[in-house]
């Protein structure tokens, strides 16, 4: 056990940056609307989750570069590297501030469900004080640099709720033989692809492929650490994942057709804490979306980082322009007086049509002797990366003509 828990890596924290407020909110909506249908878009998620970011951690410990420092360095045509950083650039800021946007409104949701303060109002501008609120907190934090200590705290948090809603989905007494229907026959219900594509963009986080990379190098640098990094990811991603599932399990027995708010998300919660589960999901929200709100404009830093090729200073000032940028965004979409269901809703989806861009060229490189010799992926890996690949285009072009349909 000792020997495990020293040779922990960053697999908890790519679990942590996909358990945030977006995960517990979508795959509430999910169970609360298509009861166990859409568990096997869960299922789908972990697979492909385990087998990108196992491919992330290997390009990060074998070529100990970032995976946009990578593709930056391997494309040697000038046209067709600049278009590719501007392409890569363009997802991760459009990805990034509309997921940074569902992690503040998470934190949001949560402080909304236990105080009750009024909006800041400035030249006829109406801002949320508790998305500003959350912003300067997560600024400090990035900016100080010593956030490790409070994110461990918030982590820990986001942990407790996540056992809740393991033991909520046990005291809900599921029918297992549904369960398991709904975890291998895939189904797709009226009205469920930009759930499904939620559920995906939820868990299969385009950032994080950017983030693993980039930290899997600072804990591992020998060849030989490989088998290291693959069980961290491996273990990480389905314990997040049974979680994630055991969220819609739980949100089944919800009664409650409209989600608006904490309270109607925290019904779920009832069974194991009656009266108390609104308070309890709301620290929750407020602690995944801290947790969240750090990684976000991280991720998108190391990405541009290595697209200009940058120093690996984390304080210099276009580093720190960067998350700046993003978490301003964030604060900004978050406080516009859309409904935070429906920011988070949006991040989700966002994050699952952008899926396939970055995957893409993760893929491509995984292929490139000259970047990781015998290391690189086997005719296996392949053929499964591009099956999920393949499944990422169909959906997200399904989810584009879908969003077209209902102008």
């Amino acid at each position: 056990m000792f020997k495990f828990l020293k040779n922990i890596g960053p697999g908890p924290l790519v679990a942590a940056a996909f358990i945030g407020p977006g995960t517990v909110t979508l795959c509430t909506l999910a169970g609360v609307n298509f009861g166990y249908a859409l568990l096997w878009a869960m299922v789908l998620s972990v697979i492909a989750t385990i087998v990108l970011q196992e491919m992330a951690a290997r390009l990060g410990i074998i070529s100990q570069k970032g995976l946009s420092e990578v593709i930056r360095t391997e494309i040697r045509n000038p046209l067709l590297r600049t278009l590719s950083i501007i392409l890569i650039l363009s997802a991760i800021v459009i990805g990034n501030a509309a997921y940074e946007a569902g992690n503040i409104s998470g934190g949001v949701l949560g402080l909304e469900t236990i105080f009750t303060i009024g909006d800041l109002k400035i030249n006829g501008l109406t801002i949320n004080f508790f998305s500003v609120a959350i912003g300067v907190i997560a600024f400090l934090l990035l900016y100080i640099g010593n956030y490790k200590v409070l994110e461990k705290a918030l982590v820990s948090l986001v942990i407790l709720m996540s056992i809740a809603f393991l033991v909520t989905a046990i005291l809900t007494k599921p029918d297992i033989s549904t369960v398991f229907r709904g975890l291998f026959i895939p189904k797709f219900p009226r009205d469920s692809i930009l759930t499904i594509i939620g559920l995906i963009g939820t868990t299969v986080v385009p950032y994080n492929l950017f983030l693993h990379a980039s930290l899997v190098k600072e804990k591992w640098n020998k060849k030989s650490d490989l088998h290291f990094a693959r069980k961290d990811t491996i273990v990480a991603v389905i314990l997040g994942g049974t979680v994630s599932m055991a969220i819609i399990i739980s949100a089944s027995a919800i009664q409650t057709a409209e989600i608006t708010n904490a309270a109607d998300l925290a019904k779920g919660l009832e069974p194991l804490f009656g009266s108390y589960a609104k308070y309890f999901l709301a620290i929750g929200l407020f602690a995944a979306g801290i947790t969240s709100a750090i990684t976000a404009p991280l991720a998108a830093a190391y990405a541009a980082r290595g697209c200009f090729g940058w120093d690996t200073n984390l304080k210099s000032a276009k580093f720190r322009a960067v998350w700046m940028f993003i978490l301003f965004l964030g604060v900004l979409f978050s406080s516009l007086g859309i409904k935070s269901i429906e920011v988070i809703k949006f991040a989700q989806i966002a994050n699952g049509i952008l899926l396939p861009v970055i995957a893409g060229f993760l893929l491509w490189i995984m292929n490139k002797t000259s970047v990781l010799g015998v290391y690189k992926n086997n005719l296996t890996q392949n053929g499964i990366g591009f099956l999920i690949w393949a499944i990422t285009i169909f959906l997200g072009l399904k989810s584009i003509f879908k969003v077209f349909n209902s102008i």
